[in-house]
């Protein structure tokens, strides 16, 4: 064997037995091909997703610029607050009632629309729900003034009663006394109960009498516009009594 053969040998290598003698140059040069091929394939997978990437962007950027769409909200329809009045009515045929009471039967719109006018008031629908709907002849400016004090009134009986509460001493001076009683019958005005505390302190323990004779004062004092919901009666160190109003 040449020397340059020996060399040769000896840069190569054995695959499967000395047989299948493969030099390194082919080795090198199968190696080098399939790697060439990865970074190939690579470049090209590289170079798809940045294509998607820029399209992808570029739309992203165009919607950008379009105007946003706002949904088309109407405002909602305002409600009228009380019955229908003249114009407002909008049935063909009415049931009429005049200003005096008297029936008139079932009478076209427009003819008690100006009947109503022609006295001076206005054609009012008093009852919506019947066919034909029954409307009344009235001075409706007077009406709705009447509706609204029967609406007050009731809301003043329906008022939640609170208790307030008032604080006393069995020596309070004249002043004083004189500031809670003017405080205490404005409470009975607004139809609120009233609880009295009386709290003795000390040695005023030992002179129950004078509270006592000051709780009956109170009593005599705001019998014309309350009265006694509950008796004085003792609670550790004070006395309390509750006056409701009349």
């Amino acid at each position: 064997m040449t020397g340059s053969a020996l060399a040769e040998r000896r840069l190569g290598l054995y695959v499967g037995g000395s047989e299948h003698f493969v030099p390194f140059r082919v080795v090198w040069r199968d190696q080098n091909a399939s790697h060439l091929m990865l970074f190939a394939v690579s470049c090209a997978s590289l170079l798809a997703r940045s294509a998607l990437f820029l399209q992808t962007t570029h739309l992203v950027h165009n919607l950008g610029e379009l105007p946003i769409r706002r949904p088309n909200r109407a405002p909602p329809a305002a409600t009228k607050d009380g019955p229908r009045t003249n114009d407002e009515i909008r049935n063909a045929t009415i049931q009429l009632i005049d200003q005096n009471g008297t029936n008139h039967g079932t009478v076209e719109t427009v003819a008690a629309i100006k009947m109503a006018l022609e006295a001076g008031m206005d054609l009012v629908e008093i009852s919506p729900n019947t066919a034909p709907p029954v409307c009344k002849i009235m001075d409706y400016g007077k009406f709705k003034y009447s509706a609204q004090k029967k609406a007050a009134e009731a809301r003043k009986k329906q008022k939640v009663v609170e208790i307030k509460e008032i604080k006393l001493r069995p020596m309070i001076d004249d002043h004083d006394y004189e500031v809670k009683m003017r405080a205490m019958q404005r409470f009975f005005e607004e139809g609120d109960k009233v609880k009295i505390t009386l709290r003795y302190r000390g040695r005023e323990m030992a002179h129950q009498e004078i509270g006592t004779k000051l709780l009956d004062k109170v009593k005599a004092d705001v019998a014309e516009y309350a009265k006694v919901e509950q008796d004085a009666r003792f609670e550790g160190r004070q006395v309390v009594m509750v006056l409701a109003p009349r």
